[in-house]
């Protein structure tokens, strides 16, 4: 589950079914009940930050706007490439990882966010001893090898007047955390709806660094939900429906953290259904959050990291916000 640990980490193997290999006949079906098929690709295995995808599906929520929606896993190009490149409609992303490609003249674009706040951090075993930024400093952090790791380790650091050129930094790849922290590293960074709380289960106490405790700018979206640019100009309308749908599915998600739990559990067999409940339960009340309505983006949210970025010298050049993400597919009229 690193994928949902680390925003930004390269992708897993592509789903090895769809609908169609599963039921020949169902774009037939799907003919005759005039259902439209798109398909939605994650970002990475499923986990809780997709619980309303499986909500929507199972309730009906997609049916109910004339969808058939195929749910499938990213291949090692990645949601962002699949989505822009028109082999999906929809995808799960995240803002950073949006914002770079908008840069690099992606054409995909932020529809809503399905967290509002991010929830992520710097984790280490609590008898490690790392207890502030300023502790990293001759510790080994463990991450997948992207600039921004160094940028974001860096920023929070200074605050504690400590130095990142003083941290191991090694690329772990899609290492377990915990088998990791074991063997090879001091700290990485998590998101705790999920490694965190399955620390809490196994019994393992963490220390844990919160970006948002350092800096508002690092308080960005993650995961959002995507389409891409032609989908927007071509067929809004598909746009309007599978955010309405999805939309149904996170509010009863909030509404009813263990009832979605299960239906996540029972769409995805292989799921720990312990953690699941436990993760579900942490996470329902902060897809929404403080937000007027589930999904809804902020101007400033995307200006602030984009400014970030910009500044720690991880953009060629500054982001268009307003081509980045709009509100304007949300249920609840035009925002």
């Amino acid at each position: 589950m690193k994928k949902w640990t680390i925003a930004i980490a390269p992708v897993l193997l592509m789903a090895a079914c769809t609908d169609e290999a599963e039921n020949p006949g169902s774009d037939v079906a799907n003919e005759q009940q005039g259902l439209q098929e798109v398909t939605m690709v994650l970002d990475w295995t499923p986990n809780t930050n997709h619980t309303g995808l499986y909500v929507a599906q199972q309730k009906g929520y997609f049916e109910e706007q004339g969808l058939d929606v195929e749910i499938i896993l990213p291949g090692e190009a990645g949601a962002n490439q699949l989505v822009a490149s028109k082999q999906a409609e929809f995808g799960i992303g995240a803002q950073e990882s949006l914002t770079e490609a908008r840069v690099q003249d992606i054409p995909i674009v932020s529809i809503a966010a399905l967290i509002q706040h991010n929830t992520s951090g710097f984790a280490s075993p609590k008898d490690k001893g790392i207890e502030s930024p300023s502790d990293y400093e001759g510790k080994t952090y463990g991450g997948w090898g992207a600039p921004v790791e160094k940028a974001v380790l860096g920023s929070i650091m200074e605050q504690d007047d400590a130095d990142v050129e003083n941290v191991d930094i090694v690329n772990i790849g899609n290492s377990d955390f915990f088998t990791a922290v074991e063997r090879d590293i001091d700290f990485a960074w998590i998101y705790y709806g999920w490694t965190g709380i399955e620390a809490e289960l196994r019994g393992d106490e963490l220390n844990m660094q919160y970006l948002t405790d350092y800096s508002d700018k690092l308080d960005y979206y993650t995961p959002i939900l995507m389409t891409n640019e032609d989908m927007i100009a071509e067929d809004p309308e598909t746009v309007r429906a599978f955010t309405k749908a999805v939309s149904q599915g996170y509010e009863f998600a909030i509404d009813e953290p263990e009832q979605a739990a299960d239906i996540l559990i029972e769409s995805v067999p292989d799921l720990d259904p312990e953690l699941v409940k436990a993760s579900q339960e942490w996470l329902s009340p902060k897809y929404q959050d403080d937000a007027p309505q589930f999904g809804e983006q902020q101007e400033q949210v995307w200006a602030d990291y984009a400014a970030w970025m910009f500044d720690n010298g991880l953009l060629d050049e500054e982001l268009d916000v307003e081509e980045a993400y709009t509100n304007e597919f949300l249920p609840e009229g035009e925002n």
